[in-house]
């Protein structure tokens, strides 16, 4: 089996995951406007844009709602006011354009793929009710944590990462060093399943992964990045390394390409279904 001589370090995301720090929602939405007498192009578009944000939101709101089917009745309601108050990231325009409406005239159409991001504070509150049930409970929104084995590392010693999440989950495991590289050890070349059971912990390198995690120099702060969602991740551009693959997507671009996950194509005169998304970030140092 081959060594990789890499130094992970992890130490923040632990047993306590906070509810706001991790989740959202990744939701296909529409919004179009018109001219009429009184706006011009530029005012229309940036209308139509401001009413997919909206769509989204609604929608994601109302997913919450139902999906969601929690005994707290106040939990509940906390989820869904974090929703209502939710910001939204655009990850990508997947149509637009002018059309004529024989009634409207000029009119302006976009399709966006979106992030909606709940408030933190209302997020807050609702982590204080849920508690230890964030990581545990299926029916609340999907929650992964990664932690090792311990939480400092010296030369040498050998680094074992666990997963877990509340619901089944598709996860991408990223590894930064300290000289902003970025490794993906999973999926990889011998482990190309990356779909998880809820509520069971998993290990990482286990199974079929062809690697060990060994603490070598330089040593410093490093990170490893948990995305999941409960449906199939975007894809990055990967340069197979053997044991792993090293990540050749821009390291800004990263988050945003794995958010372009494959949403559920939605049943006929039904939307597109939200899928709920979750990232976690854990961080330690090494030392001789």
């Amino acid at each position: 089996m081959r060594k990789i001589v890499y130094f992970l370090i992890v130490g923040l995301f632990l047993i306590g995951v906070p509810l706001y720090a991790t989740q959202s929602t990744i939701k296909v939405a529409e919004g179009s406007a018109c001219m009429g007498d009184d706006k011009s192009r530029k005012q229309t578009e940036t209308l139509a844009l401001t009413e997919a944000k909206r769509n989204a939101v609604e929608t994601v709101k109302t997913y919450v709602s139902s999906a969601t089917e929690v005994k707290d009745f106040e939990l509940q309601k906390d989820l869904v006011a974090a929703y209502a108050n939710a910001t939204v990231t655009v990850i990508e325009e997947l149509e637009k354009g002018w059309y004529k409406d024989p009634a409207a005239g000029d009119c302006y159409k976009i399709k966006i793929k979106t992030e909606v991001v709940p408030d933190e504070k209302a997020m807050k509150k609702a982590a204080a009710k849920a508690k230890d049930a964030v990581t545990d409970d299926p029916s609340l929104p999907l929650t992964v944590k990664v932690w090792t084995d311990k939480p400092n590392y010296r030369a040498g010693e050998k680094i074992r990462i666990y997963l877990k999440g509340n619901k089944p989950f598709f996860a991408r495991v990223i590894y930064r060093d300290a000289a902003k590289n970025h490794l993906q050890l999973l999926p990889n070349p011998y482990r190309q399943d990356n779909y998880f059971q809820g509520g069971v912990v998993y290990e990482i390198p286990s199974g079929n992964d062809k690697f060990e995690l060994e603490v070598n120099p330089p040593f410093g702060e490093e990170n490893i990045i948990i995305y999941a969602s409960v449906t199939q991740l975007g894809d990055l551009k990967l340069k197979d390394e053997g044991s792993v693959y090293a990540v050749k997507t821009r390291s800004k671009d990263i988050g945003i390409k794995t958010r372009s996950i494959k949403i559920q194509a939605a049943s006929q005169g039904q939307a597109d279904v939200p899928a709920e998304f979750s990232e976690g970030t854990a961080v330690v140092k090494t030392k001789k």
